[in-house]
């Protein structure tokens, strides 16, 4: 089992000892909804292009993926915000391994929907290195099949826990990505994807590097 998914085993039983019984039950049935509503099979596929983007970094200056394929190949990692755990690990797991990324002329790029100054807090608070994009309305998101609106029945739950996405995402719906990982060539081309709409799973980062 690889460092990422021994620390994903560790949280889900300190969350399964400390979380209310009904929380994790609302967690369930948010995960199985989409399941359900088979969101994964609308995500953009290895060999669809994708379509050039603009988006700001946590410093407000704009990422135009033409100029980052210019120069090598590129990771989309999206996550749904800083207040996700699960999110967390992924993100300092890319971030442990960013040297052997960017030894293969590879750029990480993380994106989410929240805004500018939440992905600044996160940087400085687990010392990434990457850029963190705000990918507002989640609009490339959608692009690629990933977002989805959180379920009323959910809301309440997230609203107790502190989670208020209308706030940290500066806008007025509930909309949020599937975590996945896209590892994109120079022409466009996504070669390499890994996306669960059960949050708690994530990617082997072994196979993503052997991707590159």
């Amino acid at each position: 089992m690889n460092t990422l998914a021994k620390q994903i085993e560790s949280l889900n039983k300190e969350l399964t000892q400390q979380v209310p019984v009904a929380v994790l039950e609302i967690f369930e049935r948010s995960v199985a909804d989409l399941k359900t509503q088979n969101i994964e099979y609308k995500i953009a596929q290895i060999g669809d292009k994708l379509i050039p983007f603009s988006l700001p970094n946590a410093a407000n200056q704009l990422i135009n993926s033409k100029d980052i394929l210019r120069k090598g190949k590129m990771i989309l990692a999206f996550f749904r915000g800083s207040w996700c755990p699960y999110c967390n690990l992924e993100l300092r797991a890319l971030q442990e391994n960013l040297t052997k990324i960017t030894h293969k002329n590879v750029t990480l790029l993380a994106v989410s929907p929240q805004s500018t100054d939440q992905s600044m807090q996160l940087i400085e608070k687990h010392l990434l290195t990457f850029d963190v994009l705000t990918d507002t309305n989640n609009m490339l998101a959608k692009q690629l099949g990933l977002s989805f609106e959180l379920q009323d029945f959910a809301l309440p739950t997230y609203h107790a826990m502190g989670i208020h996405l209308e706030e940290l995402n500066q806008n007025h719906d509930n909309t949020l990505p599937v975590p996945a990982v896209f590892v994109v060539d120079c022409d466009g081309s996504i070669l390499y994807k890994f996306a669960d709409a059960d949050y708690r799973n994530r990617l082997d980062i072994d196979e993503l590097l052997q991707s590159l």
